[in-house]
């Protein structure tokens, strides 16, 4: 598949280049960030995440892929889709910085670069490598999980301010004119997590696929969320430190799920 998609493959090394580069800037640059110390913090745990975490597994998957594997080839679509995701916070959220044009950059880059690599894959060839013993229901489970309970709490706080007035506690908190959190996870994530759940027990070959890519975005996102929330507690923002359990509870959920699912995928013959 990459060797007939050679500009998904270049555009991943590009997209990987200028992730280094905004992490290091993010992590080492003072003054690039110009938002509060909530927003900062959050921005620098995301830095740190996709430096030594993300970024790796952005590059080894996408060399695997090239030797056939096709469970590196889900794993690097799911990473395209974790960088989509990632840099349109940066995009829509950071203040006005020095890396805005790389902002646009990479969430650009990351459509493009999904779109050829998901074009190119061969869904049902993945659905016949796939075990009949994967463990579908609590997969599944745990992408309905994600998506139901992302969206009670966005509906609740959204109602709760038509109803009282009272602004959501991230709205107040990142000094943001809105949600982009809310905006971002009910227009890119839990539509698909519903959708890759569904197709899933009813075992389609694009619900393979959609666990696949998403129980990768999903782990990656809560580890950057985990370490956002450590070091937002270190800066002494208050009623942070609550949080931790939750992420790396749904963290250690969607590393379990992701574990499931690909070593239920077996080595093409």
């Amino acid at each position: 598949m990459i060797k007939e998609s050679r500009a998904a493959l270049f555009l991943t090394y590009v997209i990987a280049v200028l992730a280094v580069i905004t992490s290091v800037g993010g992590l080492w640059l003072d003054g690039l960030y110009r938002d509060n110390l909530f927003v900062i913090s959050a921005w620098r745990g995301n830095d740190l995440i996709t430096l030594f975490v993300a970024v790796p597994i952005l590059v080894v998957a996408i060399r695997l892929s090239t030797l056939g594997s096709k469970r590196a080839m889900l794993v690097w679509l799911g990473a395209l889709d974790y960088f989509l995701y990632n840099y349109a916070f940066y995009l829509f959220g950071a203040a006005f910085n020095w890396f805005f044009l790389i902002y646009v950059a990479l969430l650009g880059l990351s459509i493009f670069a999904l779109i050829l690599g998901l074009a190119k894959l061969d869904v049902d060839e993945v659905a016949i490598l796939v075990s009949n013993r994967l463990p579908i229901k609590w997969i599944a489970g745990y992408m309905l999980f994600v998506a139901a309970g992302l969206t009670l709490i966005y509906i609740a706080q959204s109602v709760d301010f038509i109803i009282t007035g009272t602004l959501p506690s991230i709205v107040i908190q990142s000094g943001h004119p809105t949600s982009l959190v809310f905006a971002l996870d009910l227009t890119l994530l839990v539509p698909f997590l519903v959708l890759g759940a569904i197709w899933l027990i009813q075992r389609k070959p694009w619900g393979y696929v959609l666990a696949g890519m998403l129980t990768v975005k999903g782990t990656l996102y809560t580890l950057v969320l985990t370490e956002g929330s450590f070091v937002a507690a270190r800066a002494g923002i208050p009623d942070v430190t609550g949080q931790i359990p939750l992420w790396i509870g749904l963290t250690l959920m969607g590393g379990l799920a992701c574990g499931l699912l690909y070593t239920r995928i077996s080595k093409p013959t």
